[in-house]
């Protein structure tokens, strides 16, 4: 389920050639720890197992791409290179680098492989809301939104083997965080995504229309570290999800409007805006109404300590960080409200933002990712910049800190949930 993959073997097939498969292992990436290196480490030893069954040698490279892919071309005299997409910062670069230094007969080309919509077909600019984009993707989901063809076992075999994979050995490349610890819940790899798809379908997915802003209901998919890490593709997931619109039809068409639109907004607003996590990427009016309350009497400030191990005075806060902390997750509804205590409790929306992304890319198994930044979606991660900033949400009263942001606090919690029974699952033992 993988266009990049699809079209790199479609041109192998052509040109009769064989078909080689390469990861970079970087040794870091953003505020990334051993939680989110191993669940992706554990997927790829699943793809490695599937490229030798389909006759396609898979190569795990130790470095950046800049620096071991140009000499892996030249060295199996490579015909081609195919890449999928990110709209961040880093792998952006990553991109360019490895095109400025590959021999110059050899074409390269990128396919945006995890969004349905290609980023730069769904809109050529930054769009301003989910309202502006809604209908560009729906008009071109007919062209996009189709069954993947099948990868074949591939006929033109490798001249050499690839080398053997010491999977163990790649971690002592890492020079990341040990201390954040994997998560229980969720399985890392393809077979395991499928699983949890699977189990959305058949328990959850009659819930998500009604139950999907409760932390206290199981009505979400839960499918977002396996999308994140491209483990399952949002396109095998609304193919599958939209089989039961029949039965399901509100369910359903919440859950394409999340997958699909919102998760679109978000990659749009990182391809198309440099500033995507920091105030300096807020629209004019966020950024003027924060600076006029800057200097606004703050009712508590937290260091970045203190909020990490979750010891603020506000127990629902505090439940939904460790939440985070101890399962690489939060509750969509609750991310909003923790990012937006976060702006109220720090010296300035600079800081309140700097904290935000430092721990949700460090705890959350979707983090580092457009959502993360800017997203609106409630599959996973709901964005920093977006709660803290107001990305597509304006028109609330003026009040202290917030100016026109919205604004959330507890007593508005309780009016939604029972935030006691969600304190008691999260309350820290002692």
């Amino acid at each position: 389920d993988n266009w990049a993959f699809l079209y790199a073997q479609r041109l192998a097939l052509k040109q009769e050639l064989p078909l080689h498969v390469c990861f970079c292992l970087v040794p870091k990436f953003l505020e990334a720890t051993i939680r989110h290196y191993r669940f992706m480490l554990r997927g790829l030893q699943e793809v490695a197992e599937e490229c030798a069954e389909l006759n396609i040698s898979f190569h795990l490279l130790l470095g950046y791409a800049k620096d071991v892919l140009p000499t892996f071309v030249a060295e199996h005299g490579v015909g081609g290179l195919v890449t999928d997409f990110s709209p961040l910062r880093l792998p952006r670069q990553w991109v360019e680098d490895v095109k400025e230094r590959l021999p110059e007969d050899v074409p390269f080309a990128q396919v945006d492989a995890h969004n349905i919509v290609p980023c730069w077909i769904a809109s050529p600019k930054q769009e301003y809301s989910a309202r502006t984009i809604r209908g560009k993707i729906h008009a071109q989901l007919p062209e996009f939104l189709t069954e993947f063809p099948p990868v074949v076992r591939h006929p033109h075999p490798p001249s050499c083997a690839a080398e053997p994979i010491a999977w163990e050995a790649c971690y002592s490349s890492l020079q990341v965080d040990h201390t954040v610890k994997e998560v229980e819940w969720a399985t890392p790899g393809t077979a395991a995504g499928m699983a949890v798809l699977k189990s959305f379908i058949a328990e959850r997915l009659k819930s998500f229309s009604t139950h999907r802003n409760d932390p206290n209901k199981a009505a979400l998919s839960n499918l977002s570290p396996w999308l994140h890490f491209g483990q399952v593709s949002t396109q095998r997931a609304i193919l599958e999800v939209q089989k039961h619109r029949r039965h399901y039809k509100d369910s359903v068409d919440a859950f394409v409007e999340e997958a699909v639109v919102r998760r679109e907004l978000a990659e749009n607003f990182c391809y198309y805006n440099e500033n995507y996590d920091s105030v300096q990427g807020a629209y004019d009016w966020a950024q003027t109404t924060l600076k006029l309350h800057a200097k606004d009497k703050r009712p508590y400030l937290y260091s970045l300590q203190e909020l990490e191990q979750g010891t603020t005075h506000d127990p629902l806060w505090n439940a939904a960080q460790l939440q985070m902390v101890g399962e690489g997750k939060m509750h969509g509804f609750l991310r909003m409200y923790w990012a937006k205590k976060i702006l109220e409790w720090t010296r300035s929306p600079e800081e309140a933002l700097q904290f935000a992304i430092y721990l949700n890319d460090r705890y959350e198994l979707d983090g580092r990712d457009p959502n993360g930044y800017v997203g609106k979606c409630r599959m996973g991660t709901r964005g920093c910049l977006w709660s803290i900033c107001g990305i597509h949400d304006q028109g609330w009263a003026e009040r202290p800190v917030f100016g026109k942001i919205r604004y959330m606090n507890y007593a508005g919690c309780k009016r939604k949930f029972d935030v006691e029974q969600f304190e008691r699952r999260y309350a820290p033992t002692h």
